[in-house]
């Protein structure tokens, strides 16, 4: 079975810093795999013979620590689209160049996302490159297992779990806890320098649907700073009390 992994490079959040009127400042942060698609390269990884990676964005998702980290994940193979002008793509832009990519990597059985991004999270992308393909989509899956041509997936819904089966190909997308991730070891991340990687640049640049009007961090709001002494008495229902009115 083959299977390729969707993924996404994001900023690393500890290293996003927030400017005096809210806007944010990446310049500082560095690359890494979104936390919601290590479990899909798990998962990935796990389940087929051969897996591949694929993803898109700007030049800058290029550099040799992050595929090393992604391909020391299990993946056999990496086939990534690196063009400034697929940098900060909308879900429909990143769902069709992820299809050009994927028209790259060959035919695969199932392709495999997370179920959001770890800057965005907008979950639309595995259902919107579903339709590009022309594949059927299941979403909210924390457990996954193949047979032959199916694949039978639990998905964790709000209220109850549901089992359904689906005819591959198929686009799968994952909760994190349908497995986890691996730490890779130094001999993991030596040998995959070694494996194959296709980076190429954008053959079009995709028509985005969304327009991002703003992007602000939250209004600090100032700490009451109740401090309750625990030798009062009834500091305890104090602290219950400030506790539950503060939710």
């Amino acid at each position: 079975m083959r299977i390729a992994v969707a993924f996404k490079a994001v900023p690393d959040a500890q290293d996003v810093q927030v400017a005096g009127d809210r806007t944010l400042d990446f310049s500082k942060a560095k690359l890494t795999i979104s936390e919601y698609d290590k479990n899909a390269l798990e998962l990935g990884a796990q389940l087929a013979d051969e897996a591949v990676a694929i993803t898109v964005g700007g030049k800058d998702i290029d550099n040799s620590k992050l595929k090393k980290d992604v391909m020391a994940r299990g993946m056999g193979h990496l086939y990534m689209a690196a063009d400034d002008a697929l940098a900060d793509l909308d879900a429909a832009a990143t769902a069709a160049a992820l299809a050009d990519v994927l028209a790259k990597a060959g035919d695969v059985d199932a392709v495999i996302c997370g179920d959001g991004s770890a800057d965005n999270y907008l979950q639309q992308v595995d259902v919107q490159l579903a339709e590009k393909l022309g594949w059927p989509v299941v979403t909210a899956a924390c457990k996954v297992e193949v047979n032959g041509s199916t694949a039978v997936v639990t998905r964790a819904l709000e209220d109850c779990t549901e089992v359904v089966e689906v005819e591959l190909p198929a686009v799968i997308s994952v909760t994190p806890d349908v497995a986890e991730p691996r730490i890779p070891g130094m001999k993991d991340i030596l040998a995959a320098g070694k494996k194959p990687m296709d980076v190429a640049g954008a053959d079009n640049a995709p028509a985005a649907a969304l327009t991002t009007v703003e992007c602000l961090a939250p209004e600090q709001v100032a700490r009451k700073q109740e401090i309750v002494d625990a030798a009062d008495d009834g500091a305890i229902e104090k602290l219950a009390a400030a506790v539950k009115a503060a939710l």
